[in-house]
């Protein structure tokens, strides 16, 4: 890795100062990270791996603990990992023990973790999650792929779910909770804003959503079906206790069902008719769920 080739990026000014401190006229990459994290620059560590992109690199070790750690390549951890600061790597990241982040997560592939995961920043996930444990999010939370928790999850901002997301227990979220697949909860489904899912949502507890709830297929509850604003089901809502959508707000099913399939693919089943049923076929089935 040559000035010029680092020059062409258009790095800032003081980012390139610094690099022509080094008075090195070629670098290898994943040492000019270090360097770049070990000095405290760790925006420009990531920045670099922002143009630069990958390795096939990997980096095994017993435990990890460090400040801070940009890794271009994979990173598989046989123990437990605490990073104060950033953990970024550029493929995939494997911790057999549990993983403390004290700020942002980057994850370039897959996340493999045996353990809990507690994430003090945003977390970033560009492939499949699968946690053993409890899986908690500071802030912001997208994971590009399919999600799966072996515990408990919780966010303290939005998150989004490129494929499905499956938790065993309870899932809250404090901003909107958006999922380009199914939704599979143990527990309790808790947000403090919008649901929107691509297909199913399957929970076996209770549905609470401040915002609207929207599914392009159906919503199966063991509890109730709450929402603050409109409920929109592509197919049929059944839930074991009441289903009851925002003041004001109507109560919708069937939504991609023709009229004619309405009595077996667009139900609402519920302990009671819910208020404002707009859209779908009611079912006096005590809420039974099938």
């Amino acid at each position: 890795m040559t000035r010029h080739f680092i020059r062409a990026k258009r790095p800032c000014a003081d980012g390139y100062r610094w690099y022509l401190r080094r008075q090195e006229g070629a670098s290898n990459y994943q040492a000019l990270l270090d360097d770049l994290v070990r000095e405290g620059r760790v925006e420009d560590a990531c920045w670099m791996l922002d143009q630069f992109g990958p390795t096939n690199d990997v980096l095994e070790v017993d435990h990890l603990e460090a400040d801070a750690l940009v890794f271009a390549g994979s990173v598989r951890c046989r123990g437990h990992a605490d990073v104060e600061g950033v953990l970024r790597t550029g493929r995939s990241l494997s911790v057999l023990g549990g993983l403390r982040v004290g700020g942002a997560l980057r994850v370039g592939e897959d996340l493999r973790v045996a353990g809990a995961v507690r994430c003090e920043g945003s977390a970033r996930l560009h492939g499949d999650a699968r946690v053993g444990w409890s899986l908690t999010v500071a802030q912001r939370l997208q994971c590009t792929g399919s999600l799966r928790v072996g515990g408990e999850l919780d966010c303290g901002a939005a998150a989004h779910v490129g494929g499905h997301c499956r938790v065993t227990q309870d899932l809250r979220v404090v901003g909107d909770l958006g999922c380009d697949g199914g939704i599979k909860v143990g527990g309790h489904l808790q947000t403090d804003a919008a649901v929107q899912a691509a297909r199913g949502v399957w929970v076996t507890g209770d549905v609470d959503c401040k915002g609207h709830l929207q599914v392009g297929w159906g919503v199966r509850a063991g509890g109730h079906i709450h929402a603050g604003g409109a409920i929109r089901a592509g197919e049929s809502l059944w839930a074991g206790e009441t289903i009851a959508a925002g003041e004001a707000y109507g109560v919708y099913a069937g939504l991609v069902v023709p009229l004619p399939d309405w009595p077996h693919s667009a139900q609402v089943c519920a302990r009671e008719q819910p208020a404002r049923l707009l859209s779908g076929c009611w079912t006096d089935g005590q809420g039974n769920t099938p």
